[in-house]
């Protein structure tokens, strides 16, 4: 192969995992994002569980000597 056929093609592709590499990236940080939500999605899911539950009765702790 000649010297700059192959030199072209070497950029060509450079250009192509690059793009590639942008392109996950992005995909990357909507997954993180989407993570968090859900992570907080759950959480709040939890807390509002926990205040419709039945409330616990403390048990009664005699006091004095």
């Amino acid at each position: 192969m000649h010297p700059e056929t192959h030199l072209a093609v070497h950029h060509a592709r450079a250009a192509e995992l690059l793009a590639e590499a942008d392109e996950y990236h992005l995909a990357a940080a909507v997954r993180r994002r989407r993570d968090l939500r859900t992570r907080l999605g759950w959480t709040l899911v939890e807390v509002g569980l926990r205040l419709t539950a039945a409330p616990r009765v403390a048990a009664a702790v005699p006091y004095g000597p």
